[in-house]
């Protein structure tokens, strides 16, 4: 299989608010808008690849779902959503296997993991 292109795609119970919390609260930039204007599609840029909410869901964020966000700086963006009421799941903190990481919640309660990949880390130098 010869794998073009990819993205995460959410069901949302509530697609306008899902919308607005990957938009306006989390910042996330959007890439693209499709569907009827009653029932429109978001595609949102997520680093290099991409999330797209459609369509709706009764469901609840499944159990084993999470997205992993990489950010600059952990503290920073755990504070500041935290303060535009985001459910913060597990605080900042930093993991026996050396990146900084945060847990929170999206309003369906799908997990989001916000990762800071610290200076000297392995993962900031190219193995090539």
């Amino acid at each position: 299989m010869e794998v073009l292109s990819s993205r995460v795609l959410l069901r949302p119970r509530d697609p306008t608010r899902s919308r607005r919390f990957y938009a306006d609260t989390l910042g996330l930039a959007v890439y693209r808008e499709f569907g009827p204007p009653e029932h429109p599609g978001v595609v949102f840029f997520l680093g290099q690849g991409f999330l797209e909410l459609s369509g709706s869901s009764e469901e609840a964020g499944g159990p084993g779902m999470r997205l992993w966000l990489q950010v600059r700086d952990v503290a920073q963006e755990e504070k500041r959503l935290r303060e535009a009421g985001v459910t913060v799941l597990r605080e900042a903190r930093e993991e026996p296997w050396g990146l900084i990481e945060a847990w929170i919640a999206d309003p369906d309660g799908h997990r989001i993991v916000l990762v800071e990949v610290p200076a000297g880390h392995p993962l900031r130098r190219d193995p090539r």
